[in-house]
């Protein structure tokens, strides 16, 4: 996509050039009103001494990305990929949610009846359902209609339950869903364990079937002590280890089985919250695969962790963090998107940069790693109301 271009004036056919030196005087007639001096006037203080205030373009942005899309009308807050064909989901302040296609940037469908922005958007395991989260407390399911392709699909239920909708997510393998709100609840509409966190510091390891905890730390538990709050939480594939990041910007790593804390992690700034948090696979055999956790605060920085040693591999500036997908041979690679308005991608091999991803002109608000065959690509969703798709094949 082109940038737009800073010069908006309309040419008048002659060049400064051609004016030349001549002293030019004004014809009486020319004159269309005329005012009255009143005298010197106070200088705005924005003015420059001697002038006016010199207003100046923002900086020309470098656009890499390989398609957009630009039909939300606002800040688009979330954005998800699909699990196996070339489509997006993504949601904004204009209260709509959108499926549309990453490799022409077309539309497919518009996700409608939220009556305040649309914060979440999460694909189900298969990618058969997509569910909407709103700030008006409101969770939507639609599902696909039919077998012959992805163009079609039907609202199935709306799901009442949290003030405002902060975070969805389905399960990995069957149809639940788990909705996280602001008012320190979470929404389970299915019968699975889950672990969640709030901001009084307490993690809590559920069966949603009793009303009683298998296992609760609060802040004040041995070792766990996060009084400041909990900011983010993430489990591995297999359910036994859970990485939680606090506000005072420490890690602790859980035993879920045991309710047990395994390890203290520090490597973020002291009073920066941690809020973004991923386990990344190298491998999709279990016997050969390396646990590596990403983990990002507000310091704006992230950590790449080993979680058989518990030891910190490398370091640098990030928010948001997202793991490539195992099978397309990049699960090793991590995407970050950062308030700068860039998003990069890394390799938690060695720390090394591989990637820059440019052309947002406003804060990079959500992001999504995809794969269709054998084209890996990064989504993100702007402030500045637009959706990129850029390259991510090495």
């Amino acid at each position: 996509m082109a940038a737009p271009s800073k010069n908006t004036e309309p040419w008048n056919g002659v060049e400064d050039d051609e004016l030349g030196d001549e002293e030019v005087f004004l014809d009486p007639n020319d004159i269309l009103e005329e005012i009255q001096d009143d005298g010197d006037a106070p200088m705005d203080e924005d003015d420059e001494e001697g002038g006016a205030a010199i207003i100046e373009d923002d900086p020309e942005v470098e656009d890499n990305s390989i398609q957009h899309f630009s039909d939300h009308t606002s800040s688009v807050f979330a954005i998800t990929a699909h699990p196996s064909q070339p489509l997006a989901a993504s949601g904004g302040e204009d209260d709509l949610g959108y499926i549309w296609n990453v490799m022409h940037g077309e539309l497919v469908v518009k996700l409608t009846g939220h009556t305040d922005s649309v914060s979440a958007v999460d694909w189900s395991f298969d990618g058969e359902m997509i569910a909407t989260g709103g700030m008006d407390g409101r969770v939507r399911v639609w599902r696909r209609v039919g077998k012959v392709d992805w163009k079609n699909w039907e609202f199935v239920t709306e799901l009442q339950g949290p003030d405002e909708v902060k975070w969805l997510k389905w399960h990995p393998k069957g149809n639940v869903l788990l909705s996280g709100s602001n008012d320190a609840t979470v929404w389970l509409w299915q019968r699975k364990r889950i672990v969640t966190g709030d901001t009084a510091g307490t993690l809590i390891f559920w069966d949603p079937r009793s009303a009683t905890p298998v296992w609760k730390m609060n802040a004040h538990s041995s070792r766990f002590n996060l009084p400041e709050g909990i900011t983010s939480v993430a489990s591995n594939s297999t359910s036994t280890v859970a990485v939680v990041g606090g506000a005072n910007g420490e890690l602790r790593v859980v035993n879920l089985a045991k309710g047990e804390v395994v390890a203290v992690l520090q490597g973020h700034d002291q009073g920066q919250s941690v809020e973004a948090i991923e386990f990344v696979s190298w491998s999709n055999i279990a016997a050969a695969a390396q646990e590596i956790v990403a983990t990002g605060a507000t310091d704006g920085k992230i950590c790449i962790w080993d979680m058989t040693s518990m030891k910190l591999r490398a370091t640098d500036a990030i928010t948001s963090i997202r793991a490539s997908p195992v099978s397309t041979g990049s699960g090793h690679h991590i995407t970050s998107s950062s308030a700068d308005k860039t998003l990069k991608t890394w390799d938690t091999r060695t720390g090394e940069l591989l990637r820059d991803h440019t052309g947002h002109r406003g804060p990079v608000l959500g992001s999504a790693v995809g794969a269709f065959e054998d084209y890996v690509y990064v989504l993100s969703a702007g402030d500045d109301g637009v959706c990129f798709v850029f390259d991510a094949k090495l």
